[in-house]
């Protein structure tokens, strides 16, 4: 039964929302806390989409009606009358509350807190994707009037430069400012959901290539005899003598170093990992602790000699007081003859490889490398974990690689003996596996 003046005017605020159906589809919203508000559901591609008309008393019943009568005719016509507002808005320069740009600058503010907070980081990135390619496209659209359609557009965009990687986080982060505009109260469909299906195939994930045993040995003396800074010899090297991270390195500061007690305490705010899934009981991050072999000591002292006053241990070439270019280390690799073998993120990947093939305890590797493994229990892990039997590891690899830069065969290298904790049948001395063999994992 169609709605009049008097039932408009009497309707009162009940303790949940609730709407009073007019006719054609017009109906008052009568919200919790007082809100009366004119919607027009309409059927359009098979769905009941609605839109907001206006609130009362400032829209009279006898003025819904003539909204709603002019919006079925564009509904009638083809026309979205959703579009058809949004563009005269737009063509009148109006300001419009809620814009996607405005719901999404409050989500990235909000996300921001829980975001990783570096150069490629994911607030540094979201926020630089935002700028670039979805605030031009959707910024200035009203959010509840943003469709599939306009979704789809942008991210085909994006992907038809082949920045297919870029578009799989945009439709995430797309997803995600939606349902916070929803749990906001600004919109009620969520029209990012289910993008994914008809997203473009990405080619295979082309991982960070590395060296493999019987590759070091040469690399190891190329590294000697190169004509590079004795700083990037050192970092690399100590990359190579540690596992951390290109960044670890280059931000590393003299204060992280324990040298008598051959320890490097990496802050956590360095380290992503630990920042999304490690904490300690009272909610902080632990620092990630490397232990460190005599050889890495040994670079550590003699790179501190050069630039122990200055506040980083490998400074920039130009500029003491800023770290050493991100690009400084690959750079060195390319010029020794490695550019598509190896990257400074590769040298990573190829001990850790090593000391799987060499049979080491793989929850050692993961510490090391400052991986929460997969069997702990989320948001648990100890920061001291297997330090002293990953001390062990390390001194034997640094041990190794001075094998291999000597000269020597690298499958002919004999762990020796107590070289780390005794396992239940004690450390007897092994020698390498042989090539495609499987070794038994040391526990």
């Amino acid at each position: 039964m169609p709605l009049t003046d008097t039932a408009v005017r009497q309707a009162k605020p009940k303790d949940k929302d609730y709407s009073l159906t007019d006719s054609d589809g017009l109906a008052l919203f009568v919200a919790a806390k007082g809100t009366k508000a004119w919607h027009f559901r309409f059927s359009w591609h098979g769905k009941q989409p609605r839109i907001s008309l206006g609130t009362y008393p400032e829209i009279s019943l006898r003025d819904a009606r003539d909204l709603r009568d002019q919006a079925r005719t564009l509904v009638a016509k083809g026309l979205d009358p959703r579009l058809e507002r949004r563009k005269a808005q737009i063509e009148a320069g109006q300001r419009v509350e809620n814009t996607f740009e405005a719901v999404a600058n409050r989500w990235h503010n909000f996300k921001a807190l829980r975001l990783t907070n570096a150069k490629k980081g994911s607030k540094e990135q979201s926020r630089r994707y935002l700028d670039k390619d979805l605030i031009p496209s959707l910024g200035r659209l009203p959010i509840d009037q943003v469709t599939r359609a306009d979704v789809l557009k942008t991210v085909r965009k994006i992907e038809a430069r082949g920045a297919l990687h870029v578009a799989e986080k945009c439709r995430g982060w797309l997803n995600e400012i939606f349902r916070y505009g929803i749990a906001e109260g600004v919109i009620e469909v969520n029209p990012a959901s289910d993008i994914d299906i008809v997203a473009a195939i990405q080619p295979p994930v082309e991982h960070n290539p590395i060296l493999r045993m019987h590759e070091l040995g040469e690399f190891l003396r190329k590294l000697k005899a190169s004509q590079i800074s004795v700083f990037t010899k050192s970092a690399i090297r100590l990359m190579l003598l540690t596992m951390v991270r290109t960044i670890e390195a280059r931000s590393a500061s003299p204060g992280q170093f324990d040298l008598e007690d051959a320890i490097w305490r990496v802050p956590p705010e360095g380290v992503k990992q630990l920042q999304s899934r490690v904490r300690t009981e009272s909610g902080e991050v632990p620092p990630y602790l490397v232990p460190l072999s005599r050889q890495a000591v040994g670079v550590v002292r003699e790179v501190l000699s050069m630039t122990g006053r200055c506040k980083l241990v490998f400074t920039g070439r130009n500029d003491p007081s800023k770290m050493m270019s991100e690009n400084t280390v690959n750079m060195a690799i390319k010029r020794m003859g490695y550019e598509g073998k190896l990257t400074g993120h590769g040298l990573r990947g190829t001990v850790s490889t090593a000391l799987n093939e060499m049979g080491y305890n793989a929850d050692w590797i993961e510490a090391q490398l400052s991986h929460a493994g997969e069997n702990k229990v989320r948001g648990s892990y100890n920061h001291a974990e297997y330090v002293e039997q990953r001390r062990g590891m390390m001194q034997d690899w640094a041990d190794y690689l001075d094998w291999l830069e000597a000269g020597h065969p690298w499958d002919k290298w004999i762990r020796p003996t107590g070289a780390l904790p005794p396992g239940p049948g004690g450390d007897s001395g092994t020698p390498l596996p042989a090539p495609g063999s499987t070794p038994e994992p040391r526990t």
